[in-house]
């Protein structure tokens, strides 16, 4: 039984590693938006119309310490800043793809719609 334990607390880890890379209301939405190509902040803001412009900054933020997005600043006038995912945040894709089929499963079974 003992052989399993640190397996266990590795596994369990890196699940809540993961889940507060991703947490909130506004991440994965981010992620998503971002996964359709590199984009300027009001492209995003259009993508998520609910979201609050100091909110996304500051999500915005939370991804590119967790190197799941990059930020380029363009020397030009005016000066312009692209949000892209990096090669971390595009392998979330799979995870972001199941988590749809699932909510799609749970709605069916649970809500019935």
């Amino acid at each position: 039984m003992k052989s399993t334990e640190p397996a266990c607390q590795y596994e369990l880890k890196a699940a809540r590693d993961a889940m507060e890379v991703i947490q909130g209301k506004w991440r994965i939405p981010i992620i998503i938006s971002l996964s359709y190509g590199t984009k300027r902040f009001g492209e995003i803001h259009r993508d998520i119309p609910d979201i609050s412009p100091k909110m996304l900054s500051q999500e915005l933020k939370a991804l590119e310490e967790n190197k799941l997005i990059t930020r380029t600043l363009h020397d030009s006038m005016p000066v312009t800043v692209e949000y892209a995912l990096t090669t971390l945040g595009m392998s979330s894709r799979d995870l972001l793809n199941e988590l749809r089929n699932w909510g799609k499963h749970f709605r069916n079974e649970i809500v019935g719609q």
